[in-house]
């Protein structure tokens, strides 16, 4: 299922940088989230799974900037 996110949301690609996601793409169960995101810096648009992406901070709603020292390796789906 392709969904398009209206507004798009600001988040933090690990690995890859700023950007705004304007899609999700759900492969299923057995799959992580895909964010469809357009980078800040180079416009580059990258396919992220689920575990490499994070909200951006937002004072306001007291979330914090995310720690980019402890990296996220991608969850592996295993089938059951």
């Amino acid at each position: 299922m392709f969904t398009q996110l209206s507004p798009q949301l600001p988040v933090t690609v690990q690995g890859k940088g700023n950007g705004y996601a304007f899609a999700v793409i759900d492969y299923g169960a057995e799959h992580n989230l895909i964010w469809v995101v357009a980078l800040d810096d180079s416009g580059e648009i990258w396919c992220s799974p689920n575990p490499l992406v994070r909200m951006r901070e937002n004072w306001t709603m007291g979330r914090k900037p995310a720690h980019s020292d402890t990296p996220t390796k991608p969850a592996l789906a295993v089938a059951g």
